[in-house]
């Protein structure tokens, strides 16, 4: 394994590849779900090696923006169907607007029960403003996806610095919370300095929000943090949604989550809380980056950070496990184990076959 990365690339998958991606997809899926079951798979997804590894074995060879997309837009069309109950919801710019519709409608669908309904719409805002707001990376949502069961989902989302010509995804499942909340994250590079509200480290940022809030005093310390001659920088947002400030007030959320649910609460609402915690009350938030994968300069020499090779190592041979076992054409197996032979860190083992 030389590299994966993230870049942004423009442009549509060809039609020939799609069509032989999602004739792939079906019998490998098919396999994991009456092997190990629909929990299973849906457990994977929320592995960022996992998702990056089907991407590449079902032939999308390029480690860029568009594993993410493409590899969405094939799960939809495979497993939007009546041979799986498994539904995915959401996807890329206008497809993402979707996400909530295609939830309601999928569990109409699945016969889900409404309280499970509102879980899953709930877990879909939660985890779409976390990553857009309580961890503010440089990155901006445009992909937004539920892939979903009657009893699990995955949420997996995508975000793009177009400065830096960069994407990172987001993988979040079961339990959301706004506390340490990802099941992975993958990047090319990671950040020098960050917002991560998310962290451990910045709960007491995150209670002290909360009190801001529901104290109504956010007006007034703004205006302290406004003074200091200091921090009159790019740091401080121009412009502030206080009406929904003041919504969230009138409503008085319990936690951090029903804080950032409120409609209209967004970056710039959450950074300047964030930064009257900070710098009124003495309450600081993480600034370390919280991306937990990232392959671009990783490998062998370790620099500047390691591959976990261990990892990486039992998803390819879960992967190998799923090919070998899928019923397709001794062709089209022997060209899905060369893709993985060319993922794995020790290419030891394909090249027997």
């Amino acid at each position: 394994m030389d590299s994966i990365y993230l870049p942004l690339h423009h442009g549509k998958a060809p039609y020939w590849l799609l069509s032989k991606m999602k004739r792939l997809a079906k019998p490998v899926l098919s396999l994991i779900v009456d092997e190990f079951g629909e929990r299973e798979l849906i457990r994977r997804f929320s592995d960022p090696i996992f998702f990056q590894s089907l991407s590449n074995v079902l032939g999308f060879d390029w480690n860029s923006s568009g594993s993410t997309t493409v590899l969405t837009g094939v799960l939809k069309s495979v497993l939007n169907t009546g041979d799986f109950e498994i539904r995915v919801a959401g996807g890329k710019g206008e497809n993402a607007i979707k996400t909530i519709q295609e939830i309601e409608s999928f569990s109409e669908e699945l016969n889900i029960a409404e309280n499970k309904r509102e879980e899953l719409v709930r877990a879909s805002r939660l985890s779409a403003k976390i990553d857009n707001a309580a961890l503010q990376d440089g990155y901006s949502l445009y992909h937004h996806c539920m892939i979903f069961s009657r009893k699990e989902w995955v949420v997996v989302q995508q975000g793009m610095n177009e400065g830096l010509k960069l994407a990172r995804r987001y993988h979040h499942s079961k339990k959301l919370q706004a506390e340490e909340p990802h099941s992975g994250i993958i990047t090319q590079r990671f950040e020098s300095s960050v917002m991560d509200l998310t962290s451990k480290k910045s709960r007491d940022a995150r209670m002290t929000i909360l009190d801001i809030v529901n104290d109504g005093t956010y007006r007034f310390d703004y205006s302290r943090v406004l003074s200091m001659r200091k921090y009159r920088d790019s740091l401080i947002p121009g412009r502030i949604d206080w009406k929904a400030i003041e919504k969230a007030y009138n409503l008085q959320p319990d936690n951090f989550e029903d804080l950032l649910l409120v409609r209209g609460v967004g970056k710039s609402a959450v950074r300047a809380l964030a930064l009257i915690a900070e710098i009124v009350y003495d309450a600081d938030y993480s600034r370390k980056d919280p991306a937990k994968f990232s392959f671009a300069l990783g490998g062998k020499d370790g620099v500047p950070f390691p591959v976990n090779r261990y990892d990486y190592e039992r998803v390819i041979e879960f992967m190998e496990s799923a090919v070998r076992q899928a019923e397709l054409s001794d062709f089209e197996k022997k060209g899905m184990l060369k893709r993985l032979f060319r993922l794995s860190p020790s290419r030891s083992r394909i090249h027997q076959e």
